[in-house]
Parts: C-alpha cells; sequence; structure tokens
C-alpha cells in the first residue's frame, strides 16, 4: 500500500483454556483461523500472508484458507502466557528471512474477532499511513455498563463498594466519560515501532472506531453470538459468509 511492502500475520497457537481448539472452532461452517485467512488472502494490497501458529492443522487449516505456513512458532512462544509482542515479532523476522523481504507495515488479525470486514483493515492501515503515526489499532465503544463509573468490587463479605470513588455519582449513562476497548479485528505497525522498539499500542497508537455490532471470542456461548451476527448481516446483506 501506497509503496509499502505488507505483511498480514494470523496469530492462531493450539492451545486454548476456554475453548479447546478454539482457533478450529467453526462460525457459520467456516473455522476461525479459516476466516482471518481468506480475508487476509483477499487483500490485494498485502504482500504476503501468514499464520503464525506451532500447530500443524491449524497451519494445514490456515494453508486450506489460502495463505501461508512457512514455519511452525517456537514452544516458547505458544504458552498461555506468551505475549502478542514476541509472538508478533518472531513471526515478522521469520517472514523476511523466509521471503527475501523486508516489511515495513504488517497487520496482525486475531481470529477470535471473526466479524471483520476487509474495509475494516483497510480503514486501519490507511488511518495509520495518512496520520504518519506509529501504529494504528480498531476499538469499540465501551458499553455504559462495562465502564469504570459503573464497576464495582466485593469485600471479603460481600459487601459491594464502587471501583471509583466517584462510583456512586454516575447512576445515568449520560455522565459517564466515553471509553473504549480492544477488539482484535486490526492491529497495524510500522517496522520500527514493533522490532525495534517492541510497542503495539503504547505509544502514538490511532484509535479506528468500529461502531457495530461485533465480538471477540473467548467463551463457548460468543461462537453462538458470532453465528447470529452473521446471519443477521447476512439477512441484511442477501449474502452467505459459509463456504
Amino acid at each position: 500500500m501506497d509503496g509499502h511492502k505488507v505483511l498480514a500475520v494470523v496469530p492462531a497457537r493450539g492451545g486454548s483454556k476456554s475453548i479447546p481448539r478454539k482457533n478450529l472452532a467453526k462460525v457459520a461452517g467456516i473455522s476461525l483461523v479459516g476466516r482471518a485467512a481468506r480475508i487476509a488472502a483477499s487483500l490485494d494490497w498485502v504482500d504476503q500472508a501468514i499464520v503464525s501458529t506451532d500447530d500443524e492443522e491449524i497451519a494445514w487449516e490456515a494453508n486450506r484458507h489460502g495463505i501461508e505456513a512457512p514455519f511452525l512458532r517456537p514452544d516458547e512462544l505458544a504458552g498461555d502466557l506468551a505475549n502478542s509482542i514476541d509472538m508478533w515479532r518472531q513471526a515478522w523476522l521469520a517472514a523476511e528471512a523466509h521471503y527475501q523481504m523486508r516489511f515495513e507495515l504488517s497487520i496482525l488479525l486475531e481470529p477470535t474477532s471473526p466479524l471483520r470486514r476487509a474495509d475494516d483493515i483497510t480503514r486501519t492501515v490507511r488511518a495509520l499511513l495518512d496520520g504518519g503515526h506509529k501504529a494504528a489499532a480498531t476499538v469499540c465503544p465501551t458499553p455504559a455498563h462495562f465502564t469504570p463509573h459503573k464497576t464495582l468490587t466485593l469485600d471479603r463479605d460481600g459487601v459491594i463498594g464502587f471501583y471509583l470513588p466517584e462510583g456512586s455519582r454516575h447512576s445515568l449513562r449520560q455522565t459517564i466519560p466515553s471509553y473504549y476497548h480492544r477488539n482484535g479485528i486490526c492491529y497495524a505497525v510500522r517496522r520500527p515501532t514493533l522490532v525495534d522498539e517492541g510497542q503495539i499500542i503504547e505509544d502514538d497508537c490511532l484509535a479506528v472506531v468500529i461502531d457495530r455490532p461485533v465480538v471477540n471470542i473467548d467463551e463457548p456461548f460468543e461462537l453462538e453470538l458470532a453465528e447470529w451476527l452473521l446471519a443477521r448481516e447476512e439477512a441484511a446483506s442477501g449474502q452467505s459468509s459459509r463456504s
């Protein structure tokens, strides 16, 4: 895009505590990793698209849906405590070595956000480039009842307290400031930001707001919610996302 070499990375390790083999779980007949792979493969401005995984079956599934698995993720980056920065950096450098190509930009597309659209990704990278920022990430507005002003605590006896001292004064949604949360649809970074500085959103990361219902899957019921939301989108557009 705009003369920049772009690498798309789909992170999909084999392990998961909340949903066994989560990245292979299906929504509307297509696996989560398959959905992320399909949309990565569809972006004509992406120079290479890969899956970062420690799992042969996931690698095969991603390849079946259009992206490559030129290497497996090292075991030390595949555990529950492995962080995204180290995983992404390893994938970036390994991809450069494999393809003998230097990527100026990279995007991360988490399979657990199956309601992403190609335009969400393009808009994120465009915002990064046009604004001259070090990174960009998609976010959603946080519903008022999930904000710090509405968050409660419980003491050892189960008695309710307010997370914020001023929380008792914010019973009306209109009095609560705007908050946002990450949705996993797209992260975009410049090479120095991640490879050299080891950062994603810590410094000069532009928010790209997604103001529609999406889901970031962590629990089993969210697979059903994602399927319902996709079916509603399909009914409205007259299209089908099933294989």
